[in-house]
């Protein structure tokens, strides 16, 4: 990522015969020009409205601190990815861009309102710690995390290589813990897993675009055309993969298809910053066929590779509908060591589509309705439309869908349910003979947590209670006894959800014992988009016409 200086102007020649103006200002200068005229008053009268509240306001004000909540209001008005960033925040920046400092090796989210290790990496700094998911981090060096947001923990957890964290956890059924944590480097891998499924079909699985991690797909897939030459397909999965850099989705594209193909272009307010992104290299293989597979999770670079594929009918998408992220951002500096990040453009994959989903008004998401998504074609000829992300070829039901197991996940059932059991199971079997089959004492531990999914009908029925309340009325009675059937209903949909909820815990679990790799080999077993690939690239003519369609 690179900085540019802002421009501040050019000097102003003055001529023979020319007139200098002197003590310019918005409210004297002639309106030649409407927009400059809009952009010098509003200056005026926030530099106006800034002196006359740090000089009058009852209290005492932090100057900087007023500046910067009017700055962050500004950009935060525009979309969730222009930023303002600090001197404090560029050094952060930096230091995390030059590797001086590194993370520890581990996923954390708040649950309970307390920093919780949620995903494991082996070896890494956390997993050599002894830490494990489902550990609650109560203090960082003696801080209470408590206190502290997400940045803020960052911030403190930060530090060179080879320097010691102390650790208080609280372990789910253990208590309290001390742990010392020596921070180091942090190598997660981008290909956790690569392999042959059944009917000789390869699978790979990218979980992010990081550096060498074209190099590392196209040495997976060379490695399993060696070891195969019967391999009929290979399956890349993109689900859940939030994207990276930029040039790593050109290159593995380029493992598909020739040299010289335009994968990408950037278009913006400003021409000169336009930009194409072309394969450069030597393809891998042009004609295996290739399957993608992609859900809402799967955003940025992920939809310019599948994208990409399918604008170029190089390769069948399977699953959800992408995120749809499809903005540019780029840094500049504002003077005093600042920054500000800005959505610069959008790009565009090669059909001339914008996979970008939603618009942005007063800095809040507005969805496009597909009836306002325009639409594109294919180098073969094929539909697609813009707007709304990268739709699959074949769009298949997905795991954990269904609203009641969804809550499951969201409320973090399974993953406590999980943490319990696991301590109770110093060991498992390998992940494919491992299978659960303790749903009796889920059922219990459903009860013991008082697990209450709310659905949209229960919201709605809250809002009505609220609104009739509001007009005099007691339906208190009745809404009970609906709540009451609400309840029920749950409770069956639970059990009708038995096969699909035991799938998510067999996956959580495997996680616990052989980290990434066992998530996705469990996940493989239990697939119904990966057996609808490898079905797909079994079937030439299917894979054809889909294609062609």
């Amino acid at each position: 990522m690179s900085f540019r200086k802002k421009a501040l102007g050019a000097p102003i020649a003055i001529g023979a015969g020319a007139m200098l103006l002197v003590g310019l200002t918005a409210t004297t200068l002639a309106p030649i020009n409407d927009k400059f005229f809009e952009i010098m008053k509003a200056i005026e009268v926030y530099t106006n409205v800034y002196k006359e509240v740090n000089t009058y306001y009852v209290d005492e004000i932090e100057p900087n601190k007023l500046m910067r909540t009017g700055i962050e209001a500004m950009v935060e008005s525009l979309d969730p990815y222009t930023n303002y960033i600090s001197e404090t925040d560029v050094e952060t920046a930096r230091l995390r861009q030059s590797g001086q400092y590194q993370g520890i090796g581990a996923e954390i989210e708040y649950i309970d309102s307390l920093p919780t290790i949620l995903t494991l990496y082996k070896d890494q700094p956390a997993d050599q710690a002894g830490l494990r998911t489902g550990d609650r981090l109560l203090r960082v060096d003696g801080r209470e995390t408590a206190q502290y947001n997400r940045e803020q923990l960052e911030e403190i957890m930060r530090g060179f290589p080879g320097t010691i964290m102390e650790l208080t956890v609280d372990r789910p059924g253990e208590g309290t813990k001390q742990l010392e944590l020596t921070r180091g480097d942090v190598d997660i891998p981008n290909v956790p897993y690569y392999g042959m499924l059944e009917r000789n079909v390869g699978y790979v699985a990218l979980t992010t675009f990081t550096q060498e991690a074209a190099k590392n797909v196209r040495d997976a897939v060379s490695e399993l055309r060696a070891e195969h030459p019967d391999m009929t397909g290979v399956v890349l999965d993109l689900r859940g993969n939030g994207g990276g850099l930029l040039n790593e989705a050109v290159d593995i594209v380029n493992i598909f298809v020739p040299k010289g193909e335009t994968i990408v272009t950037t278009k913006g307010k400003v021409r000169d910053w336009n930009r194409s992104y072309e394969t450069k290299g030597n393809p891998l293989d042009t004609d295996i066929p290739v399957a993608v597979l992609i859900n809402h999770r799967s955003a940025s670079a992920s939809e310019i590779v599948s994208g990409a594929l399918q604008d170029l009918d190089r390769g069948v998408l399977i699953g959800q509908r992408s995120y749809g992220k499809g903005l540019v951002q780029n840094i500049m500096e504002t003077g005093y060591g600042s920054r500000v990040k800005i959505t610069t453009a959008k790009y565009y994959i090669p059909s001339q589509r914008c996979i970008q989903a939603i618009e942005y008004r007063n800095g809040k998401p507005y969805d496009i309705p597909d009836a306002q998504r325009a639409e594109f074609k294919t180098r073969g000829g094929r539909t697609v439309l813009d707007g709304g992300g990268v739709a699959p070829d074949i769009e298949v039901n997905v795991l954990g869908q269904h609203n009641v197991a969804q809550g499951l996940l969201e409320d973090y059932i399974v993953f406590d349910f999980v943490n319990e059991w696991v301590r109770d199971h110093p060991t498992i079997d390998s992940v494919a003979d491992f299978h659960f089959q303790d749903w009796d004492k889920f059922e219990a531990f459903l009860n013991r947590a008082d697990f209450n999914f709310t659905s949209q009908a229960e919201e709605l029925l809250e809002d009505a209670a609220a609104r009739a309340k509001e007009e005099g009325y007691d339906i208190s009675a009745e809404l009970a006894s609906i709540q009451e059937k609400v309840d029920r209903e749950q409770a069956t949909a639970i059990a009708s959800l038995k096969d699909e909820i035991i799938k998510i815990i067999e996956k959580e679990i495997a996680g616990r014992y052989y980290y990434q790799r066992g998530q996705v080999q469990m996940g493989l077993r239990n697939d119904q988009e990966v057996q609808e690939a490898i079905a797909v690239l079994n079937d030439g003519g299917r894979y054809a016409e889909i294609l062609s369609k």
